[in-house]
């Protein structure tokens, strides 16, 4: 399905709450909630606000999502529950588990743009914007010509400031009404209507490719808004937030202040108006701190009134009133007047009864009483009096602050002289009424009528929070003087939903209806200080009535995850970025790398893959209406080469009208009342007119072209080159084509004529091959009148232009003085270019191919891959699941088996493999299909089977690869599980061929360097035939297989393959036969050369059968024969030479394989497919024949008798009852030297019910099972002994050599570290036995046993070697000691999976 459908994953982990996280997604993808590993095995609901089809988005509406699990119940790594996303905006999700509500984000969907009579799409990357201030475009007749500057240039998007009545300020932002259009673009006979604006909008949509947007301006209203006059309640008055009062107070004292400055009555004291020094500002400090302070009081609001306090609290005790306070730790408190009066506030009476108690009813005793209380209060006072001094010298030192910017900084607008139009500082509330003395006009904050029109002026506040809305209770920034305020618009105050200030929140829901009924986009201006509740609403309002609404915002958090709050709250589908923020061209093209694109050479992605968290799309404008002058900060030489740097980024870039136009200064939103400039394509211009001759506009056109080109196109990687100081050099590629565009920008941060730019610019190399210059572009100076600001139009710099040359070739250029090629390395290609004339002020843009070497190399390498899957054969095309790139052929269970099971079974690539030199034994030459290779050194044909690794990176090559044990308890999980049958079987044969003294080796050493050193692996071999017979089609037939002999009889040399060749049932009865004979021998070369630790006894080798039991047995206490093999080696703790774990007499998973081994022989034997029916052994010089079906009863009629540990005390079978410390368990072995041993609870008894379930009644199994649950079970592993046993230790460290005799030299490796093979076996135990106890105790267990599962999952998808690894230390702690990943880990995982 080439093409096919964008599948996005989330993966959802218990606890993890992503609002902070921005996850981007576009129409048409599906988005699938997938369960993380911590969630697996857990009931877990997703709920989700996205509308279910044909229904309408509710913000406060959730639905649950259904589960869908397409690969069965093994485990529930690939449930999911999916979204089709077709409709753009921002939706919540969250989980609970259970009733709890356990995590949750949200998601961005982008909406699609379309343009054009055909409503073709215009990629969000293609989005060219240019600002234009509203009020400098004149009557609304001359719009069409003035915007002809923008189609002409290449731009597809207009931003307009707000269209609506502006204020008497004349800001472009401060609005009279936002539902009516300014009057001013009417003319005399012709009336300008919102139907007019939508027409020309909609014809420059779909005539000239353009879209419109347009800001919206919620958080405050011009002053001099009609309709808050008749609403006040819509800002905050003195009297919904009487806690400004204060701060009224305050704004109040400071305005008349000002009036006496610029009256010169302050002249005397040191500030005449005109303030122009340090000097100045030192005595209006004095000033403040003596005349105003003082006279306001402003504590006073936050005080008590102490004398009617006392007089309160005596009359209270005259009374005899007790106190009713239940909590010994309140103490007394101011509480705050909620009205905010002088002396308002008051204390609790209860606590003060409580706290201040006299010890006695006399006068006396009162009125001392009534003094302690008189003293708290006035130590209360002090500390409000103290509280407010703090607010007071930081509303100097901001008042200082602003005088210092506004009048004296360079960079200030230098107002001049105090007066009452530019005041000390900006007013911060209105004040609609005659002015009169401070005390006079205080007594109007108590008067309803008065003070409501008492309005708080909006601003913002530098380094706030921008989730916190500082007008409300709570925030002092007005007390303190930290707004920096904006005379001209009110705040305005919505409350926390529409019923709080009904009339403000319809009128501006009518203002957004309005606005998204005619633009196709908004800007959310200053969205950092709307409440974000409020933006919330609106946009849901305007989204109804345009689903693809462009939703653009500037935000000044300074912080990614905040900046990511507002996004997915509000769904803005692009961040204003300001290139203006780059001091330097380095830091400028850090911008472009960090706003777009992929990394250059990143893999092509497929479609189904997680979702990862984003960046938030920018538009990233080189410069904003809001920015200073780049040619006054910069220079004129800088707008080209900065414009084509940004215009590189992979992302939406914008511009400012008159940036193109090289307008020499800031284009004041406030101030400037001139119109823009019209388009005339002829060579001569009259004023107010532009062409392709004024500033830079030849150049905009070319790089607009090119952006949208390259957005388009998908050249979607983008990698940037610091060349020097002044040069980037930006590439962006296409990793479909393997094209790349790449622009060479040399920036004049610097003004050249009066700063050094060297003549030597470095030679730049070019890897590929160049396909043509698609353009060169020079900034130029020309001889023209010298600037003049116009008196009627926005005029720029006259006397620069630029050169322009679009699609030439190399040899064409004026900016290269000549190119070569190079062959850099054994295949690098690569052009040379030496630059002649890229001055300060340049741009050169190439187009480059692949070189012919690498193209040939891709030719190359697609062949290669066509071997494995013919689809490469076309080219480079996205991943679309045709075609398996591996071909080792799995089973049915992995291939539609989930991801787990399908990342567990690479651990089969992972472990099974072929080394240099073969580490199995070859195989009978007779023997079928067994693979052969030509040696590479001595040319001859050899065998090459698989072998399987027992871990990595310990056990990878060489001798040590290979182990009886660890290949036979893995091969089932790994090799049968997964459907490798051939495979399986040469690794059965090859160790079958190994056989010596009737034992499979434990270290198979080629054969040839055997170790015959354990009981148990012959055993896992017999295990493994049976399943393999079981498990693979036609599995008998290896019975009949050929083993070719190593080893004929015990003390033979390796014999050749061929030699001797036996069918395996003989090799099996031959097995089983010895041990019935008895083993025991003395292994080869015995000593310090094959073993530095073992003591001379552990070398001797003894194994047998009891013939009372049917138990195998074996081993004595210097020698470890089962898989618990530590053998002590510290001199030091003196533990060397003596097993950790010997495990003598019957282990009892040995006992289990046995009978196992010997079950299955007497059903085969029935059906005449096995031809021995037991065992014949000498017994007192005769022959005696002792049946499979008698042995197989020996075993089943002794097993739970001698093996359980009975509940009850009294038990007769119980040989050792004062060994018993656990009841109810299963015992570890039987008839152990150290008889202590046999009772230890470890893992291994749950091994021996899943390979012989048979032997144990379910009820004891069950309860036997919770023991070693409740006792073992690890995070990932089995604990391998009882945490109550003496020597338990969970931490294994093989360094350590200490005077410990339990721990030095890892001594403990089998005494508590959590080894993760037996895992395997507990979980199967656990599901076979919960099938008999009931439906109910099942369901239960596989819940369990997928919430087990589901660390390995954790662990699997963490792991650097994508395995699970030997053991860990104790609570599932990394163990440094381990193999990273073991065979069989992995193996039992995806056996317990395979039950499932």
């Amino acid at each position: 399905m080439p093409g096919g459908k964008e599948t996005r994953l989330l993966h959802l982990s218990e606890m993890e709450k992503l609002d902070k996280t921005l996850f981007r997604l576009e129409q048409g993808f599906e988005l699938q909630f997938r369960l993380g590993p911590t969630l697996q095995g857990k009931p877990v609901t997703v709920y989700t606000n996205y509308p279910a089809p044909g229904e309408v988005f509710d913000r406060h509406k959730f639905r649950t999502l259904s589960w869908h699990n397409p690969t069965g119940k093994e485990d529930d790594s690939d449930k999911y529950c999916k979204l089709d996303l077709q409709i753009s905006g921002s939706y919540q999700y969250y989980f609970s588990l259970g009733n709890e509500k356990s995590g949750g984000g949200y998601i961005v969907v982008d909406p699609i743009l379309r343009v054009g009579a055909d409503n073709h799409v215009l990629p969000l990357d293609c989005v060219t914007l240019q600002t234009f201030l509203a009020k400098c475009l004149g009557p609304f007749h001359e719009w069409e010509d003035r915007l002809k500057v923008a189609k002409e240039t290449g731009y597809n998007m207009i931003h307009f400031t707000p269209l609506q009545k502006l204020g008497l300020s004349r800001s472009c932002y401060s609005l009279a009404d936002q539902l009516e259009v300014n009057p001013e673009f009417s003319s005399p006979n012709k009336q300008c209507t919102w139907s007019d604006v939508g027409a020309l909008v909609e014809k420059l949509k779909t005539e000239w490719n353009m879209l419109c947007v347009t800001d919206v301006v919620y958080n405050h209203t011009a002053t001099n808004s009609e309709w808050l006059r008749m609403h006040p309640e819509c800002g905050y008055n003195l009297i919904n937030s009487p806690h400004l009062k204060p701060a009224w107070v305050l704004d109040r004292a400071l305005w008349h202040l000002t009036c006496m400055v610029a009256d010169g009555k302050y002249t005397a004291k040191g500030v005449p108006p005109l303030i122009e020094n340090d000097h100045h500002l030192n005595c209006l400090r004095k000033i403040i701190w003596e005349d105003v302070y003082p006279k306001v009081k402003l504590w006073e609001f936050f005080q008590v009134d102490v004398n009617k306090a006392v007089q309160q609290f005596k009359t209270l005790l005259t009374q005899g009133k007790m106190s009713t306070k239940s909590d010994p730790n309140q103490h007394l408190q101011v509480v705050q007047d909620p009205d905010y009066r002088r002396f308002g506030c008051t204390v609790d009476m209860n606590i003060a009864l409580a706290t201040f108690v006299p010890h006695s009813n006399g006068p006396a005793a009162i009125e001392e009483c009534c003094n302690w209380f008189r003293k708290r209060l006035e130590e209360l006072n002090a500390e409000q009096q103290r509280q407010t001094h703090h607010h007071q010298e930081q509303a100097v030192n901001c008042l200082v602050g602003t005088v210092v910017y506004e009048r004296l900084a360079d960079g200030g607008p230098k107002l001049g002289p105090i007066t009452r139009k530019y005041p000390l500082v900006t007013r911060y509330f209105t004040y609609p009424f005659k002015e009169l003395t401070v005390e006079e006009e205080e007594t109007m904050i108590h008067q309803p009528d008065k003070a409501c029109y008492f309005m708080a002026h909006n601003g913002w506040v530098m380094g706030d929070d921008p989730l916190r809305n500082f007008a409300e209770p709570g925030s002092n920034v007005y007390l303190r003087r930290e707004l920096i305020c904006w005379g001209d618009s009110v705040k305005l105050r919505y409350g926390n939903k529409p019923e709080d200030c009904p009339y403000l929140w319809a009128h501006m829901k009518k203002y957004t209806e309005i606005t998204a009924k005619y633009f196709h986009g908004v800007r959310l201006d200053n969205c950092h200080s709307t409440p974000i509740h409020v933006a919330e609403y609106m946009l849901d309002t305007a989204r109804k009535l345009r689903a693809n609404l462009y939703v653009v915002a500037e935000l000044f958090t300074g912080n990614e995850e905040l900046d990511n709050i507002f996004v997915n709250r509000l769904g803005i589908t692009s961040l204003i970025r300001e290139a203006m923020t780059a001091y330097n061209s380095h830091e400028e093209g850090r911008l472009v790398y960090r706003f777009g694109g992929e990394p250059v050479g990143s893999f092509v992605q497929p479609h189904l893959r997680p979702l990862m968290p984003a960046i938030a799309h920018a538009l990233f404008m080189d410069i904003t209406h809001d920015n200073e002058c780049p040619i006054q900060h910069r220079s004129a030489y800088d707008a080209l080469p900065s414009a084509m740097i940004v215009s590189m980024a992979c992302c939406a870039t914008g511009s400012t009208k008159g940036y193109d136009e090289l307008v020499p200064h800031q284009i004041s939103v406030v101030s400037e009342e001139r119109f823009y400039a019209k388009w005339n394509p002829a060579a001569h211009l009259a004023s107010g007119e532009v062409n392709f001759q004024t500033g830079i506009l030849a150049g905009r056109l070319a790089i607009n072209r090119l952006h949208q080109e390259l957005g388009a196109k998908g050249f979607n990687q983008v990698y940037v080159d610091q060349v020097d100081e002044d040069i980037v050099a930006v590439t962006r590629h296409c990793p479909n084509t393997h094209q790349s565009v790449v622009a060479v920008s040399r920036t004049a941060f610097r003004d050249p004529k009066t700063s050094f730019y060297s003549k030597e610019v470095p030679e730049m190399c070019i890897p590929g091959k160049i396909e043509e210059v698609v353009l060169e572009a020079r900034t130029i100076e020309r001889s023209a009148s010298p600037y003049k600001k116009d008196e009627r139009f926005v005029n720029g710099l006259p006397n620069f232009t630029v050169e322009l040359r679009e699609h030439i070739q190399i040899k064409d250029s004026k900016i290269i003085k000549q190119a070569g090629t190079a062959i850099k390395g054994p295949n690098e290609f690569v052009q040379e270019i030496e630059f002649e004339k890229l001055t300060p002020g340049s741009v050169i843009v190439f187009r480059v191919s692949l070189d012919p070497k690498a193209q040939e190399a891709v030719g190359v390498l697609r062949n290669h891959l066509i071997q494995f899957s013919p689809h490469f054969k076309s080219g480079s095309l996205p991943d679309d699941h045709s075609a398996p790139i591996l071909n080792t052929l799995f089973s049915s269970f992995v291939q539609n088996g989930s991801t787990f099971v399908k990342h567990l079974s690479l651990g089969s690539v992972q472990m099974c493999g072929i080394g240099r030199y073969s580490c199995l034994p070859d195989l009978s030459p007779s023997l079928r299909d067994v693979p052969y290779r030509l040696n590479e050194i001595t040319n001859v044909k050899e065998q090459c089977c698989v072998s399987l690794a027992a871990g990595l990176p310990h056990f990878s090559s060489g001798i040590f690869r290979s182990w009886g044990r660890d290949t036979f308890i893995a091969l089932r999980g790994l090799m049968l599980v997964t459907g490798r049958y051939l495979e399986a079987r040469n690794i059965i044969l090859a160790f079958g061929g190994t056989l010596r003294h009737g034992l499979i080796p434990n270290l198979l050493g080629q054969g040839t360097h055997a170790r015959y050193n354990c009981r148990d692996a012959v055993w896992w071999w017999l295990q493994c035939i049976q399943d393999y017979c079981t498990i693979v089609p036609n599995g008998l037939d290896i019975l009949r297989c050929p083993v070719s002999r190593m080893y004929p009889t015990d003390d033979s040399s390796p014999q050749r393959a061929g030699t001797v060749d036996q069918p395996l049932y003989e090799v099996i009865q031959e097995a089983i036969q010895r041990h019935m004979e008895g083993i025991n021998f003395r292994e080869r070369n015995a000593g310090p050369q094959i073993d530095q630790n073992m003591r001379d006894e552990g070398f001797n080798v003894t194994a047998g059968v009891d013939r009372e039991t049917g138990f195998v047995f074996g081993g004595n206490r210097f020698n470890c024969g089962t898989w618990m093999d530590k053998m002590g080696e510290s001199e030091r703790a003196r533990n060397k030479g003596i097993p950790a774990t010997p495990r003598d007499g019957s282990a009892v998973e040995i006992v289990a394989l046995c009978k196992s081994a010997v079950r299955w022989l007497l059903e085969l034997s029935g059906k005449n497919v096995f031809p021995f029916r037991g065992v014949t052994v000498k017994r007192h010089g005769r022959e005696e024949t002792i049946t499979y079906d008698e042995w197989n009863r020996k075993i089943q009629e002794h097993f739970e008798r001698l093996f359980f540990v009975s509940e009850n005390p009294a038990d007769p079978n119980e040989k050792h009852p004062n060994l018993v410390h656990k009841r109810g368990i299963y015992k570890d072995s039987y008839g152990a030297s150290s008889p202590w041993c046999d009772y230890q609870l470890r893992p291994n008894f749950t091994i021996a019910m899943v390979v012989a379930p048979e032997l144990f009644t379910p009820e004891r199994a069950w309860k036997a099972l919770q023991i070693a649950e409740e006792k073992l079970l690890g995070p990932l592993g089995m604990k391998t002994l009882d945490p109550d046993d003496m020597v338990y230790c969970g931490v294994y460290d093989n360094a350590l050599d200490n005077d410990n005799y339990n721990v030095a030299r890892g001594f403990n490796y089998h005494q508590g570290p959590e080894w993760l093979w037996p895992i395997g076996y507990f979980l199967r135990a656990k599901l076979y036995f919960s099938k008999l106890i009931g439906p109910e105790i099942y369901a239960k267990t596989v819940l369990m046993i997928k919430n087990v599962l589901s660390r390995h999952y954790v662990h699997l998808e963490r792991s650097s070697w994508k395995g699970l690894p030997e053991l860990t230390n104790e609570n599932g702690q990394y163990c440094p000691f381990s193999c990273e990943t073991q065979a069989w880990s992995i193996g039992v995982i995806l056996e317990i999976l395979y039950d499932l």
